[in-house]
């Protein structure tokens, strides 16, 4: 009898500790938004939500945030006549409530706890290779503040724990550069190459000339004694949540950057799979996870000891976006795919280190966003 009770009792405690996880992730080539839920055990698309207003023409949303109370989420519509667009949605009915205009391809995005003004890179993937610039919306009137000049093709829009400062870096100007989110300008600028490219030294024999677009090259207004191409090209900043540190994507070199934001310098480079891209840290601080988008795999890497724990084969060989449960039990991976796949959203356990679901949403799944846990 008494084993009947402490059974029952057991069952009831695991019911009870059942959870379920919600996200946003984005469909870039089917203008289309999931939401996925994972129960524990299998991954859903709950809901697909049409975004745009072109019906002949894809308009490609790229980045992807919810606020910080949870009622609204945002998302950046990089292709525009020039300009792009965010807008803005109520979770729960996922209908549209506003709409701006930004600049040219925004793309990643966060709200300052702090201000509560919301930060869009605006990344010019298809302008001139010039500097470009970061915009600020009054997310409740929808209202651009300010653009603020930064460097050339700058992603990986973050803010710092505190809400006191953003972080991106220019992709292509190879620099980590810090806005004070209350005056709203440039505090630091921080060069991550350790040696800039000297295009007279380069040799061109060596460079990969098929995998270059020049369709979307402007060569005609290319200043090229100025235009810098970074050696490093960063592709995502990540601010830890307690020890003062911020991590940067180094996708042309294979690394991850630790940088102190005290002493504003680069304190270790570590060697990582192929094209690192996007990063985000474990809420308790203890874990980095990266996708590398060169070779469709997730990375668990150790923050203290600098340690790659275990990579992980995602569902499609091109891994893009992460995002972490609140507490730090799982990462979801968004996996582009090639071609006519479809797109995917794997689930890691980051106790096990492995993956434990999967789903397919529509093609090029890019920016995600983690919205809720019940």
């Amino acid at each position: 009898m008494r084993l009947i009770i402490l059974i029952t009792a057991v069952l009831i405690s695991n019911l009870g500790l059942a959870q379920n996880y919600y996200v946003y992730v984005t469909a870039e080539s089917e203008d289309e938004v999931a939401l996925i839920k994972f129960d524990g055990k299998t991954a859903t698309a709950d809901k697909t939500i049409r975004v745009g207003y072109k019906s002949v023409e894809i308009e490609g949303p790229h980045g992807i945030t919810v606020a910080p109370d949870g009622e609204h989420w945002y998302l950046s519509m990089a292709h525009g006549n020039p300009n792009g667009l965010i807008y803005k949605f109520k979770t729960g009915t996922d209908e549209v409530v506003a709409t701006t205009e930004l600049g040219l391809f925004p793309a990643s995005m966060q709200i300052s706890e702090l201000t509560g003004f919301l930060f869009c890179v605006n990344f010019n993937l298809h302008g001139e290779m010039v500097p470009s610039t970061v915009s600020v919306v009054e997310p409740n009137t929808m209202q651009e503040i300010t653009k603020i000049p930064v460097g050339t093709m700058p992603h990986g829009s973050r803010i710092s724990p505190d809400g006191k400062f953003q972080y991106s870096v220019g992709m292509m100007s190879g620099d980590l550069v810090e806005i004070n989110a209350m005056s709203l300008e440039v505090s630091r600028v921080l060069p991550l190459d350790e040696m800039e490219m000297d295009h007279s030294k380069m040799n061109h024999g060596e460079m990969n000339h098929d995998e270059m677009d020049r369709s979307k090259m402007n060569h005609g207004n290319m200043d090229h004694g100025a235009m810098k191409h970074s050696k490093t090209k960063p592709t995502w900043v990540q601010p830890h949540p307690t020890n003062g540190n911020i991590y940067v994507a180094g996708n042309g070199t294979d690394e991850i950057l630790e940088i102190s934001s005290s002493e504003w310098k680069v304190l270790r480079r570590w060697s990582t799979g192929k094209k690192p891209y996007n990063l985000d840290i474990t809420p308790d601080g203890k874990k980095l996870i990266v996708s590398y988008k060169g070779e469709g795999a997730t990375g668990i890497w150790d923050i203290k000891k600098g340690v790659e724990l275990k990579k992980i084969s995602n569902s499609r060989l091109v891994s893009h976006g992460v995002a972490i449960s609140p507490d730090s039990k799982y990462a979801f991976i968004s996996a582009e795919g090639k071609g006519g796949e479809p797109g995917s959203v794997d689930v890691i356990d980051l106790k096990r280190l492995e993956k434990v679901a999967s789903v397919n949403i529509g093609k090029q799944a890019g920016g995600i966003a983690f919205w809720k846990m019940d």
